[in-house]
């Protein structure tokens, strides 16, 4: 039986392309680089805010000192403008509601900074309805470190047995692999089928209402 599903953040709770996309160009203009469409910022994602501004930097400009000055911009950027345009996935709202009513429990693991991770979960899901959402914080490890997962298994009491880890990308695959749970992609994230069927799990869903008939097989 399945008693708890620990869901990634971006790209599988909510679509935040768009707001990390323009803080990051913005960065990168600011700094005198050239930016990226919206849509390569899908294959940017997923690491966490630092590896995303590394990523988006020309090859030759990604050192330390580079990416730290340029996440620096990012985060000025993004902190005032992290929910323009960030939203919900259509019926996250509604699968989080009816897990909460048939007694299994949710949970955010996500690799994007643990303030922007809560702040965004309570502006649009609300923190009470989730056992544990915790984002990167400092000197802890990022996802697919398993970390992350036996912190909200411990605090939810849950065993790895009776949880999933749903998320749209190969790192939350390999996250659930490392951690000795479930699997479950999401292909209304950010990446492709083949990512997530390569990367090896267990399920793969096309929108979040499937969900819900794999905690009913258990």
């Amino acid at each position: 039986m399945i008693r708890l599903v620990i869901f990634d953040l971006d790209g599988t709770l909510v679509n935040s392309i768009y707001d990390l996309a323009d803080s990051v160009n913005y960065a990168l203009l600011s700094s005198g680089y050239p930016i990226h469409d919206t849509d390569e910022y899908r294959y940017f994602v997923g690491n966490g805010t630092k590896k995303l501004c590394e990523r988006a930097l020309p090859e030759e400009k990604r050192n330390d000192a580079q990416t730290r000055r340029l996440h620096e911009i990012f985060l000025r950027r993004y902190s005032e403008n992290y929910l323009n345009n960030t939203v919900l996935y259509e019926g996250v709202s509604e699968l989080v509601k009816t897990l909460s009513a048939v007694g299994v429990k949710c949970a955010v693991a996500s690799n994007k900074t643990d303030l922007f991770t809560k702040e965004i979960i309570d502006k649009l899901l609300g923190l009470e309805t989730f056992c544990a959402v915790i984002g990167k914080r400092e000197g802890a490890p990022a996802k697919p470190s398993p970390d992350i997962v036996y912190e909200i298994l411990k605090i939810s009491g849950v065993s790895k047995f009776e949880a999933v880890i749903a998320g749209d990308s190969d790192v939350d695959i390999l996250t659930a692999k490392n951690s000795g749970l479930r699997s479950v992609g999401c292909l209304w994230g950010f990446r492709t089928y083949d990512e997530l069927k390569n990367a090896g799990a267990d399920y793969i869903i096309q929108k979040p209402s499937e969900l819900l008939k794999i905690i009913q097989e258990g």
